[in-house]
């Protein structure tokens, strides 16, 4: 046979060859691109639509951020097709002082991760240590970050327990992490074998929090944008007015879609998803999706600060951190009792002297977010007088917002939410809809409606719809209204207002499937609820009067609720 046969035939061996072994197609790394400069050379220059080349690029960051819109207008930016690979754990995308400005079609992930995956290979005696060998592919255990701990069934892949804390994280080897929870013990529910995963770092350029931020901006839309990854919040706005997020997605990434062969990703990102915080006009969440992310799904609320004194119109408050209340605000007064006040006006604001001995002490005391009372990074350190259009009397710990900065007027529709670790969607806000939602799988509650005292996050609630929804597959009560006071107490009637839960369905949920307390004019009915009873929710089981327990339904310091209809559900 001639040699030039001879070296076909052997070419035709190793293709085949090639073709039989190499069941893993070459994945595709991207390639460096300058998407910054791009983007800015095209507004430069006029261009409007800007449509950015579909393709996979690896983006480098400049201070802490990969890609920075900042004070744009009337632009619409086409990114379809077009794949982000953020190249350190630091914020993807900065949208700040913009108005009317729609970004389309990008995909955002992150090489290396934000996180790191594994399994646990040993445990103590106790499970309070464990022997975690991480998967090839992932950042290494130098990486590892006490941030973020969750545990998964390695059958199901979801959630095998609630998010342990750690009290410390060693490195092994390369490959091998030593975990060491802060408590539990032997009865605690993680196998040997069991996938975890935990935050992990590389940003040798400094580190900013999220994938994007959009802050200070006004009629943002966000449209088929999909985050696969994020270091904190996958989509954090602050201080915006009316922002679209519009069939917008947080999720693990698709195995066959990864950016390298390795075990299937077991998270999307490191905590919420959808976070909105001070919106003078809430944001509109429009058939998006969010799962398996390490925190809530959506949360949408404002801040409170602290009142630590009352003299006719006038109140001493230290701020959360930087004072948003301003001359001409309308405001929510709560106080530490849980009693909602009517709202006043504030006639004027002035600096006073900071936090006093005497209050910082009374405020180390109190049962709240360690960093809030300990005024760690100043928190509560700065001191204000608020002058009011009105009388009150507030005693020490009672709280204050402006009602132009929680988020009211938000809408939540046609989205699916679930399998994490905290609450599929966190309602602070007023005059708002929810509806023809799906939440499956969230560890704490489907739908909570709370103003939270723990973390100052404002505010009380009135004018809600929640309707139409299924939530399903929760170890927790399904929908959950309620109001806390700052003595752990559960507030009197009129935190919230005017709430109405219409036409739900719930099926393998914990009793009571609707648990609302502290509402005047709420209403229940047409809730659909399963044949079989579950079992009694552990969360907030200290809310349920004892001659409540097991009910479907609880209301507690609630006026004018209508007795729903038990139905089973289709």
């Amino acid at each position: 046979m001639p040699p030039s046969r001879l070296r076909w035939l052997g070419s035709l061996v190793l293709v085949c060859c090639g073709t039989v072994v190499a069941a893993e197609p070459a994945r595709d790394p991207g390639r460096d691109f300058d998407l910054q400069g791009f983007i800015d050379a095209a507004v430069k220059a006029g261009t409007n639509p800007v449509r950015v080349e579909p393709g996979r690029y690896r983006v480098k960051p400049r201070h802490s951020q990969h890609l920075v819109l900042r004070g744009l207008a009337n632009l619409v930016i086409d990114c379809t097709g077009v794949e982000m690979i953020c190249t350190e754990t630091t914020r993807a995308l900065s949208i700040a002082d913009c108005e009317n400005i729609t970004l389309r079609g990008l995909t955002i992930d992150y090489d290396p991760l934000p996180f790191t995956q594994g399994r646990i290979t040993s445990m103590s005696p106790d499970k309070r240590v464990h022997e975690v060998t991480l998967f090839d592919g992932y950042p290494r255990a130098q990486a590892a970050r006490n941030e973020k701990y969750e545990i998964f069934r390695p059958d199901t892949r979801l959630l095998r327990r609630d998010c342990p804390q750690l009290e410390a994280v060693e490195v092994v080897d390369d490959a091998r992490l030593r975990l060491t929870k802060a408590g539990g013990g032997s009865g605690d529910a993680e196998e040997v074998g069991d996938i975890v995963v935990i935050a992990a770092t590389h940003a040798p350029g400094g580190s900013a929090g999220h994938a994007i931020e959009c802050s200070g901006s006004r009629q943002v839309v966000l449209e088929d944008v999909s985050v696969y990854a994020s270091n904190c919040f996958g989509f954090l706005e602050h201080d915006c007015e009316a922002t679209t997020y519009r069939r917008c997605r947080y999720d693990r990434r698709p195995p066959e879609a990864d950016l390298v062969a390795r075990e299937p990703r077991i998270r999307s990102g490191n905590a919420d998803a959808f976070h909105s915080k001070h919106a003078a006009v809430g944001p509109r969440y429009l058939e998006c999706v969010a799962r398996f992310m390490g925190d809530d799904a959506v949360n949408i609320c404002g801040d409170y600060h602290l009142i630590i004194g009352s003299t006719s119109k006038t109140l001493r408050v230290l701020a959360k951190h930087g004072m948003n209340l301003r001359a001409g605000d309308a405001v929510e007064l709560v106080a530490f009792d849980g009693r909602r006040l009517p709202n006043a006006v504030i006639v004027d604001i002035r600096d006073a002297a900071p936090i006093s001995p005497d209050e910082a002490a009374w405020l180390k005391a109190q049962r709240m977010d360690e960093r809030l009372r300990t005024n760690a990074g100043g928190l509560l350190s700065k001191g204000y007088e608020v002058e009011l259009d009105l009388d009150v009397d507030l005693p020490r710990g009672s709280v204050i917002a402006s009602t132009r900065a929680m988020g009211n007027g938000f809408v939540i529709d046609r989205c699916t939410f679930g399998f994490n670790r905290s609450r599929g969607i966190l309602i602070k806000a007023s005059h708002g809809t929810i509806t023809n939602c799906t939440l499956q799988g969230s560890w704490v509650v489907g739908i909570l409606v709370s103003p939270e005292w723990w973390w100052l996050e404002s505010g009380s609630s009135s004018d809600l719809v929640i309707t139409g929804n299924s939530i399903l597959d929760c170890p927790t009560s399904g929908i959950v209204v309620q109001a806390i006071g700052g003595n752990g107490r559960v507030a009197p009637a009129g935190a919230h207002k005017n709430i109405s839960i219409v036409g739900n369905t719930f099926s393998n949920v914990a009793l009571p499937f609707i648990l609302c307390t502290s509402t005047e004019d709420l209403t229940l009915k047409d809730n659909r609820f399963p044949a079989e009873q579950g079992v009694p929710s552990a969360w907030g089981a200290g809310l349920v009067p004892a001659d409540k327990k097991g009910a479907l339904v609880v209301t507690v310091n609630c006026t004018e609720a209508e007795s729903p209809a038990r139905e089973t559900a289709p």
